[in-house]
């Protein structure tokens, strides 16, 4: 049983269960000097709505970043809690740890 729900197929369909922030977020912790249209095309949004994404992370201190010469480095802040009153007494790192493969984390 648990193989085949890990082998499903995962439906491209109009909408999924998290947000494109929390993709964005994901993403940024895989690879911390993610460029901006890289993330939107691996999130699937215009790479304006991933620069308004990062602006929104970065004011409510879930991310900083750093300029390394043209690029950016970014710093996930994993022990933000969960915005949401429903998963609110969980930290960022929850959603990381449950989601990234282990190896994949740079944050």
């Amino acid at each position: 049983m648990e193989s085949d729900r890990n082998n499903a197929r995962v439906d491209k369909g109009t909408w999924t269960f998290l947000t494109n922030q929390a993709h964005v977020l994901i993403c940024i912790a895989q690879n911390p000097v993610s460029l901006a249209r890289d993330l939107a095309e691996q999130v699937g949004i215009t790479e304006r709505a991933v620069r308004r994404i990062i602006a929104e992370l970065n004011e409510g201190g879930y991310l900083t970043l750093d300029r390394e010469g043209r690029r950016n480095r970014y710093t996930v802040h994993a022990e933000m809690p969960m915005r949401h009153q429903v998963e609110g007494h969980c930290l960022v790192s929850d959603l990381l740890d449950t989601v990234l493969r282990p190896g994949t984390r740079g944050y």
